[in-house]
């Protein structure tokens, strides 16, 4: 009896213990880093030139493929590829870089991801809202902070590194200034009577994460001064819109002070402004000269290429914010995001290759080189203050970029895109802003 009770005693002791090791091994798996998390723990304490040698080790004779929403990236792969033989001179590791269209780049990534092979180490991507939600939340894409970035003078990793930020983009508020009509105040674009230019939501959903951000208190509070200060006439304009939405605040889950004013603004633009396609076909359009009085909310590079001609000029346009007397928001920024795909065949070389976009001025000038793009690393920034000067003489105004801190500050005031917001507010006001949109199609039918 003595000798079964001692048996049974070890059988329970030995199961007891299996099943604490089986417990064990469970828990240690689901908590096991996957091989790019184990590279970025291990690159974000490295220096570039360390990554570097990383990369050549690891990506020599192959393929490293990226994706991304800027075909710049093909560009900087270029440089990125000649630093690297630089140091190894027999070093002909290649990238592979694509950029998808209509926005597929999230199913593309996603698909890719599941699959029993995978293919992309990196992306170049944007859409916060999408990010956030489809990206960031499910651990599809990790974030790399190379160190070079986090010890940068003046960079901000609070607002930048959480997603990496490779560059923020302004899209500001302009209008050809020839005949009488003027546009002093932010609400001056959703008056009676205008129609400004402006990519549809559905067509570029950073357009829509413009509306979501609104919302947010800054932004909204910032809309309720520029409302203060406009005359009686265009108060009692917007009034009746105001009233109207007040109460949708709290049906949308939006409890701020000034919710009102920024539906009341988010519905009056979406009713009114004349869908494109484009960025470019917008500008070339305002500054034709028998645009007089149009305005339009685009990307503000799009002035670069503008060939001057007798009917055509940038200096038709004015960019409204740069006015001394405009009150309110001058537009909105989104952001390009660096990420490694959490499935990353070669996680060193992608590593590197973030590394040297946003620490050195080579890396990030295939964007760089433009205004209106500015870099989360100040830098690396080029100063394109004087980008409409000829020859010394100051020729096109609007082309001379203020730069990055005076369009986010209170003079340039852009509406800047937060991924955690625009995810948090976007199942619902999507659909209330999707419902005006819808009823505008109908009544042009």
């Amino acid at each position: 009896m003595k000798k079964k009770l001692v048996s049974l005693l070890l059988v329970l002791t030995m199961s007891s213990a299996l099943l604490v090791g089986c417990g064990t091994s469970k828990t240690s798996k689901s908590e096991e880093k996957s091989e790019a998390e184990k590279v970025i723990e291990q690159a974000e304490k490295m220096t570039l030139t360390e990554l570097y040698q990383k990369a050549i080790e690891e990506s020599n004779g192959k393929t490293m493929y990226g994706i991304g929403n800027s075909s710049r990236g093909a560009t900087a792969a270029t440089g990125f590829i000649e630093e690297l033989k630089k140091i190894n001179s027999s070093y002909n590791g290649t990238i592979e870089w694509s950029q998808p269209k209509n926005n597929s780049i999230f199913t593309l990534l996603n698909a890719d991801i599941t699959s029993s092979s995978h293919t992309y180490s990196m992306t170049l991507i944007q859409d916060g809202n999408q990010i956030q939600s489809k990206m960031l939340d499910t651990k599809n894409v990790l974030n790399f902070i190379p160190k070079g970035w986090k010890e940068a003078t003046g960079v901000n990793e609070e607002e930048n590194g959480h997603p990496l930020t490779l560059q923020t983009l302004n899209k500001v508020f302009m209008f050809n200034h020839l005949g009488d009509k003027t546009y002093t105040n932010c609400w001056d674009f959703v008056y009676e009577g205008s129609s400004p230019l402006f990519m549809g939501v559905d067509s570029e959903p950073v357009g829509k994460n413009f509306l979501y951000m609104l919302t947010n208190d800054k932004y909204a509070t910032s809309l309720k001064k520029a409302f203060d200060a406009l005359d009686s006439t265009k108060q009692a304009y917007f009034q009746t819109t105001i009233d109207k939405v007040a109460k949708d605040g709290e049906s949308l889950g939006l409890t701020g002070e000034n919710t009102k004013y920024a539906l009341a603004w988010i519905k009056l633009w979406c009713e009114k402004y004349n869908e494109q396609t484009d960025d470019g076909p917008i500008c070339n359009s305002l500054v034709t000269n028998s645009a007089a009085g149009e305005s339009g909310l685009l990307v503000y590079s799009k002035l670069r290429s503008v060939e001057e001609s007798e009917s055509v000029s940038v200096n038709n346009v004015t960019i409204a914010a740069y006015q001394d007397n405009y009150v309110g928001i001058g537009g909105y920024a989104y952001k390009h995001y660096l990420q490694l795909v959490k499935t990353a065949p070669l996680p060193w070389t992608a590593c590197a290759f973030i590394a040297y976009m946003v620490t050195t001025e080579d890396g990030f000038y295939a964007w760089g080189k433009d205004m209106g793009g500015y870099s989360a690393n100040p830098n690396i920034n080029q100063d394109h203050s004087k980008d409409g000067f000829v020859d010394g003489v100051d020729t096109f105004p609007a082309k001379n970029d203020r730069g990055y801190e005076w369009w986010v500050s209170e003079d340039g005031a852009l509406v800047v895109e937060d991924p955690k917001y625009c995810s948090e507010v976007s199942f619902n006001l999507s659909d209330w802003i999707d419902v005006i949109l819808g009823n505008k199609a109908s009544a042009a039918q």
